[in-house]
């Protein structure tokens, strides 16, 4: 008896902390912290959803305890038959009525939502002289395991970290390169399907004073399995002011690469020449086709936060994913395909990626 009463305890205490547990998130990664209209809207379907599924549970509870306590047989009263309400079309209607408010409250918020998250005609829009648009057009490519963002508007380009303003609709065309993925940035808003024939397409929008709670700096994740290494296929968020965003795509556009100055990076520039070039850009305005990027950008390598996206960002760790990527993401596609180096040329390498800023020129 001792021993059931110690397992139901437990049970009550891992119940108890599982859903105070399942409250907890970081404002940069949790659905249940909404930093934008999209977030937002699903974040209240959700509330509303839990509300009315609460409120059914408890009002058919309320009902069942009702009726074995008041109805259950008694002494004396076996043979009595409690009034029956069969055929009653009072109650017909109020049971066939009550589930139709119920789904009319939630679909209406539902559909009117789903609606306006789909409104993306103002990205269809021709652009102007100068070659933009009103709206901020992102292209986002996924491949394995890695992630492309193309401003298309402005011939930018960046990998592994996507950066938006605050306070403005971004529009994001979605495709993939390989297999299905999935584009999620939790904090943001809901997922969707990258596919590899057609292009999907939906809006964001990042609210200033949630992004400053968290840092200006958001995941991102792939919510598709595609593979071994799909849950390490992060990416990461930076919000900027509308001004700074601004200045950040002009610098972005005059960006050129610098040379190295340093004796090692000057000789890591000419191994990445040698081994890594043909795949990999180091310029932001990279204008090569789509089917001639295999890998990812590197002209902002030196700002990133994460190497690979799931790395800390220092020397010793990218030698480490030079060494053996695949170690790191199993069934990546840089393994294999660079000349083994030795030590030296590692530390010359490495050396070399850590020179490529744009901002910090």
């Amino acid at each position: 008896m001792k021993d059931r009463l110690t397992k139901w305890r437990l049970l009550s205490v891992f119940a108890v902390l599982a859903l105070a547990l399942s409250g907890c998130g970081e404002p940069f990664l949790s659905t249940l912290k909404p930093a934008g209209d999209v977030a937002k809207q699903q974040y209240n379907l959700m509330i509303l959803s839990t509300v009315i599924m609460v409120t059914v549970i408890a009002v058919v509870t309320v009902i069942f305890v009702l009726a074995i306590t008041r109805f259950r047989r008694k002494k004396g009263d076996e043979n009595k038959i409690p009034k029956q309400v069969e055929g009653s079309h009072l109650l017909e209607i109020i049971w066939t009525v009550i589930p139709i408010i119920l789904l009319l409250i939630l679909a209406v918020p539902t559909v009117t939502a789903t609606f306006d998250q789909a409104n993306v005609k103002d990205m269809d829009k021709k652009p102007k002289k100068d070659g933009t648009r009103d709206a901020l057009v992102v292209n986002v490519r996924a491949n394995l395991y890695w992630w492309e963002f193309e401003y298309p508007d402005y011939k930018v380009m960046t990998s592994q970290e996507l950066v938006v303003p605050t306070d403005q609709k971004v529009y994001f065309n979605l495709k993939a390169s390989d297999v299905k993925h999935s584009f999620w940035i939790p904090a943001a808003g809901g997922k969707m399907d990258t596919n590899t024939d057609n292009v999907n397409k939906f809006w964001l929008k990042f609210d200033s004073d949630k992004s400053e709670e968290a840092g200006n700096l958001f995941y991102g994740k792939c919510a598709e399995l595609c593979g071994p290494s799909h849950a390490l296929m992060d990416f990461k968020v930076e919000t900027k002011s509308q001004d700074d965003f601004k200045q950040w795509i002009s610098t972005m556009q005059s960006s050129k690469p610098a040379a190295p100055t340093d004796t090692a990076a000057v000789e890591g520039q000419k191994l990445f020449e040698q081994n890594c070039l043909s795949c990999h850009a180091t310029s932001p305005d990279d204008s090569r086709p789509e089917q001639a990027r295999l890998a990812p950008n590197l002209a902002t390598f030196g700002e990133r936060s994460r190497i690979a996206g799931i790395l800390d960002h220092n020397e010793e760790e990218l030698k480490n994913w030079i060494r053996d990527p695949e170690k790191y993401k199993p069934g990546n596609k840089m393994t294999g395909t660079y000349k083994q180096l030795n030590e030296q040329e590692l530390d010359q390498l490495a050396a070399y990626l850590m020179s490529l800023k744009v901002e910090e020129q």
